[in-house]
């Protein structure tokens, strides 16, 4: 009787081990499968983290019990590697060095959730908007690349604009201003200590949300140089969205329906990426100098919008200096990189810093860069 437990126990494993191998070569299919048509395969690849860590735990167990079976899944690993070298950063990037040469271009990358305050007062948010001010003013940045902005000309709203301009020291900005209505404008924006010579917006198409793919060229050391920045369709979470996880997490009651609209939002979310990642793709493509692109893609490293736009021209800053899997978005998940910095290998990459404060939704992403001579 012993033995025949022992031996269903080992068979019941061997066979969870080789479901979790499956799913896992299925997430690394992900980047090279139009969402259009493998919808599926692109919400599998947004547990890729955990899975891994499913792969990884059964490494140990099989260590213990049968450690030939580890096989099942170092082999998957093996196969995988491409995918799990965009997840992770395998760096050590030390302290960020804030005195800047004359050479260098300082980035700043950062999904500002509208400065979370749009009114006029001393509540909470504001009180977080000025923290939001006080940290960028800290970067130094030559550029800022700052999706949901807001800005507003009437008076009981912020001008978040005027604010940037003339207390933080940044004269030359070009904004996609979408209009929110009432006098109020929010959109991507991109800040400039240096002239902007030349600038230009591509608006994705409907029935995405008014996003758009923003460039400035700006004249650095006699260079000139591309900025681009993007913020690509959300999943469009509200908090009622946000509850519904919970009491999938909870296993509450109506489980099936909370997690149908869930998934609902997820692929269509993943279908108009793909879309939009081909035409950022086919803009910057054809760019006349050396750029660098930053973006709030929503999006995983191991998916088709990362790979679409990443391909094998771009670096990804994090990629090249950072350490883990560098979490840009602070709620439902521990492992989400959704926020890029890329630049063309015209670039050497100087340094990197994630700061990691609860102002926003996203952390700040900052890097140095310089054109190789």
């Amino acid at each position: 009787m012993a033995t025949t437990y022992k031996r269903f126990t080992k068979i019941l494993f061997v066979v969870l081990n080789l479901f979790v191998a499956i799913i896992f070569l299925m997430a690394c299919m992900a980047p090279y499968l139009d969402p259009q048509k493998w919808w599926l395969i692109s919400l599998i690849g947004l547990g890729f983290a955990f899975i891994i860590v499913t792969l990884l735990a059964f490494i140990f167990f099989w260590l213990i019990f049968k450690p030939v079976y580890i096989l099942l899944s170092i082999i998957p690993l093996l196969i995988g590697w491409k995918a799990i070298s965009v997840f992770f950063a395998f760096h050590n990037p030390g302290r960020f060095d804030y005195q800047k040469p004359r050479d260098v271009l300082r980035i700043v990358h950062w999904n500002v959730g509208r400065f979370t305050e749009w009114k006029r007062n001393n509540n909470k948010g504001s009180q977080t908007r000025l923290k939001m001010m006080d940290l960028i003013k800290e970067q130094n940045a030559d550029v800022l690349c700052l999706q949901e902005f807001f800005h507003s000309t009437d008076s009981i709203y912020y001008n978040n604009l005027d604010v940037i301009m003339k207390d933080l020291g940044y004269p030359f900005y070009y904004y996609s201003r979408d209009n929110d209505g009432y006098l109020q404008w929010m959109g991507q924006v991109i800040f400039s200590r240096f002239p902007i010579i030349d600038s230009g917006m591509i608006r994705f198409a409907r029935p995405s949300s008014p996003e758009a793919l923003l460039h400035t060229d700006i004249l650095f050391n006699k260079d000139t140089v591309r900025l681009y920045t993007t913020h690509l369709q959300s999943v469009e979470f509200r908090k009622q969205d946000f509850d519904r996880i919970d009491r999938i997490k909870n296993t509450d009651d109506g489980m099936v329906e909370n997690s149908r609209n869930i998934f609902s939002k997820l692929k269509r979310g993943v279908i108009r990426r793909a879309a939009q990642s081909r035409l950022v793709k086919e803009i910057i493509s054809v760019s006349p100098y050396p750029y660098i692109l930053t973006g709030d893609f929503n999006d995983v490293p191991n998916s088709y919008t990362y790979f679409t736009i990443k391909n094998e021209n771009l670096k990804d800053v994090f990629l090249e200096t950072g350490l883990g899997v560098g979490r840009t978005y602070s709620y439902i998940a521990p492992t989400l990189r959704i926020d890029y910095i890329f630049t063309t290998k015209d670039f050497n990459i100087r340094q990197f810093n994630r700061i990691i404060k609860n102002y926003s939704d996203h952390y700040m992403l900052v890097t140095d860069v310089e054109l190789k001579k």
